[in-house]
């Protein structure tokens, strides 16, 4: 399944079914409803932008102490993922703080 964020403002934005749950849970649309179709109001949007800058540093300061307790047993720390998660959230990101500006929703399973 792809999801298929839309807004009237920003282009499309289209993501893969894993990581576009992956941003619906983080902002808190996670149930089986919102999961197939669903709408976030600029109202709402600070907060998922909140979310995300949240989860984005909680994800990069697990890998820094995995990087760090490596570093101390003096190993060579595990890879990363290859695409980290502000990398994938960053343009969603973008999209909700456009769609904030200009006062309009995201839709998505329209």
């Amino acid at each position: 399944m792809i999801y298929k964020f839309k807004s009237k403002v920003t282009g499309d934005l289209i993501m893969l079914q894993p990581n576009g749950e992956s941003i619906l849970k983080i902002i808190g649309k996670d149930d089986a409803a919102h999961l197939k179709q669903g709408i976030l109001l600029p109202e709402d949007m600070p907060q998922a932008i909140a979310a995300l800058q949240a989860a984005v540093a909680l994800e990069e300061k697990a890998r820094a102490e995995v990087v760090q307790a490596a570093h101390d047993k003096g190993q060579a720390p595990p890879p990363g993922p290859a695409v980290s998660l502000r990398q994938r959230s960053l343009p969603f990101i973008q999209m909700a703080q456009r769609c904030l500006d200009a006062k309009k929703e995201i839709v998505w399973g329209v």
